[in-house]
């Protein structure tokens, strides 16, 4: 299935249900206001449908309004179709996917390499930098003109997906295609200072206390946290994604390869959700994959049962044994 088949599919079909994964970001945020505007543009209807809050920093973004959140036994949606974006997995989507109780036709664009090909049309690409630069060229194909507000929403979602262009996601044609959304008049210190300069001060002093928990070993080539509930017990909701500012800051390590971040979940116990990231050395998808996650060679997630030592152990080995 290619994007051919992702046209079609959208031309045929009149009514779109629109989702993607819980714990937004930019990509998966932007992916479905730009895919939304797409439809509406096409002169079709649209429902975007979230299991998820919209991520703090990014209110600023125009146009959110449509968006709405899932509840307990939601009735008043109708649809012909379910369009899952940024989502290796159907239940990526949270409880929405349950929405679709009927069986309707399924479409799945995705850029992660660990994609399940779970829907009736599956467009995926692990070569593109994000689900963002897939629906780039949707609009290119349909001939559907880009406007201020959907380019805001692709460079969001390309900007963020990248690490601002510093991982090896990010290719010519990303540069190509970001700088053709910089044409329609995007204000670049706006878009970072909402999406990146936004901590409130005790939030940040969370970072602080954890940073220096950072376990290096290996001879400096792996780095891991390791973050118990209790952390959580007074500041049960940060304005910024910690595990991803741990991950990112670790990465700036002199010869690390591998960074980890093991978080016990709030309110799950024996639940540990670890988040994998590489400079390219060894596939932490694979890894990820082993313990039912998935994702991207270089960037990967999984939710494991088990008590934080007991998965901490566990994943250590693995990662251990592939940096020999």
């Amino acid at each position: 299935m290619s994007l051919e088949k992702s046209v079609e599919f959208i031309r045929k079909q009149k009514n779109f249900l629109i989702a993607s994964h819980t714990s937004m970001e930019g990509d998966a945020l932007g992916s479905e206001m730009a895919f939304y505007r797409l439809v509406k543009k096409l002169g079709k209807d649209a429902t975007v449908l979230n299991d998820d809050v919209i991520p703090y920093g990014y209110d600023f973004l125009p146009g959110l309004s449509v968006i709405r959140r899932f509840k307990k036994g939601i009735k008043n949606i109708k649809f012909d179709c379910f369009v899952a974006l940024d989502c290796s997995d159907l239940r990526r989507t949270g409880e929405v996917y349950t929405v679709n109780s009927d069986g309707l036709p399924i479409l799945n664009i995705d850029h992660h390499i660990s994609n399940s090909r779970f829907a009736d049309v599956n467009w995926v690409d692990p070569r593109a930098s994000c689900c963002c630069e897939m629906i780039y060229r949707l609009y290119k194909k349909l001939n559907v003109p880009v406007d201020r507000d959907v380019a805001l929403y692709l460079y969001i979602g390309i900007l963020t997906d990248t690490g601002s262009f510093r991982y090896s996601n990010t290719t010519s044609e990303t540069h190509r295609v970001a700088a053709e959304l910089l044409q329609h008049g995007i204000a670049v210190p706006e878009v970072y200072k909402n999406v990146y300069g936004n901590i409130p001060y005790p939030d940040l002093r969370v970072l602080s206390e954890i940073l220096p928990r950072m376990k290096v070993e290996q001879k400096g080539r792996l780095a891991w946290f390791a973050i118990n509930r209790e952390v959580f017990a007074k500041k049960k909701k940060l304005s910024f994604d910690l595990s991803e500012s741990l991950l990112t800051f670790a990465r700036t390590l002199k010869d690390v390869e591998a960074v980890l971040v093991f978080k016990e979940n709030l309110g799950l116990h024996k639940d540990v959700r670890v988040n994998f990231r590489s400079q390219g050395k060894i596939d932490v998808n694979r890894i990820a994959n082993f313990f039912g996650g998935g994702g991207h060679k270089t960037a990967s997630g999984a939710t494991i049962k088990g008590s934080l030592e007991t998965v901490k152990k566990k994943v250590l080995k693995k990662v251990r044994e592939a940096l020999r």
